[in-house]
C-alpha cells in the first residue's frame, strides 16, 4: 500500500512547482489595461492623494494609469480626453475643470466604447458617463453653515467659490440655503477663486476692503481656505473666522492650534480613488455598477480634532 502512494506524492509535488509556474504564465500572458485620467488640476493634494490610491489599485492588479493634468485650461482637458480615445485606453477617469462643457467629447469615448467615471466633481450632463464617484458635497455645506449658526449669535459672511464646477458650487448651495434659514446672518459678499490658495488670498484682501465687517470666511475648499488665512495676516485681521472643506493636514494641523481656524468637512480622497477604481473593475468584469456612488463627510473642529490624524488624511 505504502508503494502505491509514492506515484500519487510525485504527483503532488509536482503540481507545488508546476502550478505556480503555469499561473504566473497565464496572468502575465493577459493584456495589460490602461487607463487615463485627467484631473483639473494637479495643484491641489486633494487630487494627489486620489490619484495615488487609484494608482495603487490599478498597478496592484499589474494594469497601468497615465496622468494628465490639464491646469484649468477645459479646451486643454478635451484635448486629453481625445487623447486617450486614440490611444483605445481601456477607461477615462474624468475630474473636469468645467462640469457643463465636456458631454460632446465624452459622447466620442462612450461610442468607443470606453467607460468613463467621474471622480470628485460631477458633470451636469451625465449621459456618457458609466459612474460618478464624489463626497456629500451638498452636505459639506450644510455642516459648515449649521456649525456657524450653533457657534454664534450673528456674522456678516464672505463667501469664496469655484462656480464652474459642480461639486464646489454645490457645497456653496447647501451653505447659502441652510443660513439663509437664520435671519441672524447675511453673506455680504462673495469670490470667484477657482479654489487656488494664490488666487484666494487676493481676493480675500479685495473683500475686506469692500466689505470690511465681515466676521467669517466660508472657502468652498482648504487651499482657498488657507488663503484667505494668509490674507488675513497680510492685513493684520485678527478677528475673522475661517471655515473650508477638505481635511487636509494642514488645516486639521491649524485646527489644533489656530483659534480663528474654526472647522473643516473632512472628504475622504482614498475612499473616492478606491471606489472610482473597483467600480471599472466591475464594470469591465460584467458586474453592475451604480450611476451615483456617494462618499459621506463630516465636520472636523476645536471639539474633535483630537480624534482625527493631524498628519495625514482621513
Amino acid at each position: 500500500m505504502k508503494k502505491r502512494q509514492y506515484p500519487f506524492l510525485l504527483i503532488g509535488l509536482m503540481a507545488l512547482f508546476v502550478l505556480p509556474i503555469y499561473f504566473y504564465y497565464i496572468s502575465s500572458t493577459q493584456p495589460i489595461k490602461r487607463f487615463g485620467v485627467s484631473y483639473m488640476t494637479m495643484n491641489n493634494p486633494f487630487y494627489e492623494v486620489i490619484n495615488n490610491e487609484m494608482r495603487k489599485q490599478i498597478e496592484a492588479r499589474g494594469d497601468q494609469l497615465i496622468v494628465r493634468d490639464p491646469l484649468l485650461n477645459e479646451s486643454k482637458q478635451q484635448e486629453q480626453i481625445e487623447q486617450f480615445i486614440d490611444m483605445k485606453v481601456d477607461g477615462i477617469f474624468i475630474n473636469p475643470v468645467d462640469s457643463r462643457s465636456l458631454e460632446p467629447t465624452l459622447a466620442k469615448a462612450k461610442r468607443a466604447g470606453i467607460p468613463v467615471i467621474a471622480i470628485d466633481v460631477p458633470l451636469s450632463d451625465s449621459t456618457s458617463l458609466l459612474s460618478t464617484v464624489v463626497s456629500d458635497n451638498y452636505g459639506a455645506g450644510v455642516q459648515c453653515a449649521r456649525h456657524i449658526m450653533s457657534h454664534f449669535d450673528h456674522a456678516k459672511i464672505g463667501l469664496l467659490k469655484h462656480s464652474s464646477v459642480q461639486s464646489a458650487s454645490e457645497r456653496i448651495r447647501g451653505f447659502k440655503e441652510t443660513i439663509a434659514s437664520d435671519d441672524r446672518f447675511q453673506i455680504v459678499n462673495e469670490a470667484e477663486c477657482l479654489g487656488q490658495l494664490e488666487i484666494a488670498m487676493p481676493k480675500t484682501e479685495e473683500m475686506i476692503a469692500k466689505t470690511p465687517d465681515i466676521s467669517i470666511i466660508m472657502a468652498l475648499n482648504d487651499p482657498s481656505a488657507l488663503g484667505a488665512k494668509a490674507a488675513l495676516k497680510n492685513i493684520g485681521r485678527k478677528d475673522i473666522y475661517i471655515y473650508g472643506v477638505d481635511g487636509t493636514p494642514e488645516m486639521k494641523a491649524l485646527l489644533a492650534k489656530n483659534p480663528m481656524v474654526l472647522g473643516t468637512v473632512a472628504q475622504s480622497p482614498y475612499s473616492i480613488g478606491k471606489k472610482a477604481a473597483q467600480a471599472m473593475y466591475d464594470h469591465l468584469k460584467g458586474a453592475p455598477v451604480s450611476k451615483n456612488i456617494v462618499i459621506p463627510v463630516e465636520m472636523i473642529d476645536h471639539d474633535s480634532i483630537d480624534f482625527y490624524s493631524k498628519g495625514g488624511w482621513q
